[in-house]
């Protein structure tokens, strides 16, 4: 009897994690310059807008992540549900990057291409 339990017990805790992690991708974010050259420490924000939500058992579900990209211009970020997210890339000396994706796959790799920053304009300069 104990033994059955326990096989019960197994199988019930195994099926809970398989259908946690049911519905997650693993995100990578490549930033890179204009010109194809990777950008170095890079903030890279993450927010989950809307969709699938993974229900925990008493903890509070994760909505946002904050990483920087390493040497290659690379940024992973945690498994997120899927649905759709709020990517924004902070470099100093470039224009920031901001778009909204849908991710519906198990592994995803957003391009991101930033661009030198604009000249400041202002209606009081001389004409």
């Amino acid at each position: 009897m104990r033994a059955a339990l326990t096989f019960a017990f197994a199988f019930l805790m195994s099926a809970l994690l398989a259908l946690a992690e049911d519905g997650l991708t693993a995100l990578r974010i490549q930033v890179t310059t204009a010109g194809g050259r990777p950008i170095d420490r890079a903030s890279v924000v993450v927010k989950f807008v809307e969709g699938r939500s993974i229900a925990k058992f008493g903890k509070k579900i994760r909505t946002s992540w904050e990483v920087r990209t390493n040497q290659d211009g690379l940024a992973k970020v945690p498994p997120i549900p899927q649905g759709k997210i709020q990517v924004q890339v902070i470099a100093k000396g470039y224009q920031t990057f901001g778009q909204m994706f849908d991710i519906d796959e198990e592994e995803k790799l957003i391009e991101v291409k930033l661009n030198p920053p604009q000249p400041q304009y202002s209606s009081h300069q001389d004409q």
